[in-house]
């Protein structure tokens, strides 16, 4: 595939234009010991120490931030389509950057509403088995060999997590969320379900199973918001963003 003119790349750090197949390195890690693996292995760190230090230096300044998850698989005609692209301008309209897994299906909805609202429209693509191209409505891309890698720039540099209907991927992504928060490694997190037909369901699960069981507290039922109302899920992180605000003025000497 020949560079579109505008393109703009730096390393694996992709300013629109599109994305190249590559070997599939999360598999290579994960294969286990191989012959001659002494060779290879420890040198890995230090690609995977390179994604870390381009994620990072590439996120850093970009503010107020919320990571969307959902379906690679949905398309234009479906309705949540439309809410999760009307989500995207509703929250460039109040300050935030948009941070999607930058592929088709709703990541693409989403990171199409914030680019035509004008904001940060950024995605973190996956190298997958299957060739993924970041979505033409994407204007900060970065491309990732590791997921856990790109999993921690979804959480570092975002306020909140808004999660639509998905299948395994946005599963893991929102159960990841879940137990960083359970666990206090991030707070001020509000982590939203946003499609109550479909996420009744897990949660009337988690409720009947494991808290049934005694296998989470039930404080944990309550690391989940569900709704359909987009200006509610926008009020919940509005209302994270300005409790996180006041405690930094508390904890400023």
């Amino acid at each position: 595939m020949s560079p579109v003119e505008g393109e703009d790349r730096s390393g694996r750090v992709l300013r629109r234009g599109p994305v190249r197949a590559a070997p599939q390195e999360d598999e290579r890690l994960l294969s286990g010991p191989a012959p001659g693996f002494l060779d290879t292995d420890p040198w890995r760190v230090l690609r995977i120490q390179a994604e870390f230090v381009e994620g990072f230096e590439e996120l850093a300044r970009v503010g107020d931030a919320v990571s969307v998850f959902g379906s690679a698989r949905v398309t234009e005609m479906d309705p949540v389509y439309a809410a999760a692209r009307e989500l995207g301008a509703r929250l460039v309209e109040h300050g935030y950057a948009v941070i999607t897994g930058g592929g088709p299906g709703l990541m693409e909805a989403t990171n199409r509403g914030a680019s035509d609202a004008g904001g940060l429209s950024i995605g973190c693509n996956i190298e997958l088995p299957f060739e993924q191209h970041i979505n033409e409505y994407v204007n900060l891309g970065i491309e990732f060999r590791y997921f856990f890698v790109r999993k921690m720039m979804f959480v570092k540099y975002a306020q909140a997590f808004v999660i639509f209907p998905g299948g395994l991927g946005t599963l893991d992504e929102l159960f990841e969320a879940a137990t960083l928060i359970q666990t206090g490694k991030v707070r001020h997190f509000p982590l939203i379900l946003f499609g109550t037909d479909y996420w009744t369901g897990l949660k009337t699960w988690l409720a009947e199973r494991p808290l049934a069981e005694n296998k989470i507290a039930p404080i944990d039922m309550d690391l989940f918001s569900l709704t359909d109302d987009l200006g509610e899920a926008v009020e919940i992180i509005d209302r994270a963003r300005a409790a996180s605000r006041r405690e930094g003025d508390v904890a400023a000497p």
